[in-house]
């Protein structure tokens, strides 16, 4: 579904990503972690086709990610909106259906009903008229989580989904995640990394390199925030010691 070829990326002269190269598969859940300003949200902007590699080929589904952008669904890390500017919930969700206008501009029956359905999979759906500014955090993030949905993404991106909420909300979301996985293949940055580790296919870690990490092993120091390689085994270190 995902392929990054040798892709290296730079802001002006500044290295953000060096040689990335990996596959993801239809399906998998990957989990990415990284220090701040180690390239994970870059690496994010290069698969959705917002940038383009300054080296190296990223493949979505085979094609450029310009040309397969529609497959996606994102849930950005923070949504800067006014909390006074008049959009219902309802009428946010809404806006993940573009696709759907006519040419009058006005929505299709069947996109109203993709939004009640992905406000009700979010529990959303009683608040479906109140103002998306009023709503609490935990019910905000849910409600872009169903802007994301609305269309049946194939890759589904979330950059830290339940930063700054409540432990409750993250619990609802993180369930949510897990019930999809399989369904979509699923790319999450977190920092919440306890709650979440244990039911993701692959960790990846990125600081302008990418180390990947079986889920197992990530370690209490990457949940505390120190980032670094796992640690050699005692059976690996005799395997390499054999090989000499």
């Amino acid at each position: 579904m995902i392929k990054f070829e040798h892709v290296h990326f730079s802001y002006t002269h500044t290295p953000i990503l060096n040689d990335l190269s990996f596959e993801i598969a239809k399906g998998e859940f990957i989990g990415i972690v990284g220090p701040n300003g180690g390239g994970k949200t870059t690496l994010l902007r290069n698969l959705m086709g917002l940038l383009t590699p300054t080296k190296g080929k990223v493949l979505l589904d085979g094609k450029s990610p310009k040309e397969n952008r529609t497959c996606i669904g994102y849930v950005p890390q923070t949504c800067n909106f006014d909390s006074d500017f008049p959009i219902t919930t309802y009428e946010l969700v809404l806006m993940g259906c573009t696709s759907h206008l006519n040419i009058w501009g006005r929505y299709s029956k069947e996109a109203k009903i993709l939004a009640d359905n992905a406000l009700k999979k979010m529990g959303l759906f009683h608040k479906k008229d109140e103002s998306f500014g009023k709503l609490s955090g935990g019910q905000a993030r849910r409600a872009l989580i169903a802007r994301a949905l609305v269309n049946s993404p194939t890759v589904l991106i979330l950059d830290e989904p339940t930063a700054n909420i409540d432990m409750e909300a993250e619990s609802s979301i993180c369930n949510l995640l897990i019930s999809l996985k399989k369904e979509m293949t699923i790319l999450m940055v977190t920092h919440e990394i306890p709650g979440i580790i244990p039911h993701v296919d692959r960790v990846f870690c990125i600081q302008n390199s990418l180390t990947i990490i079986p889920p197992e092993e990530v370690c209490k120091h990457i949940a505390l925030g120190v980032y670094h390689k796992p640690k050699e085994t005692e059976k690996d270190k005799n395997i390499e010691d054999s090989n000499d």
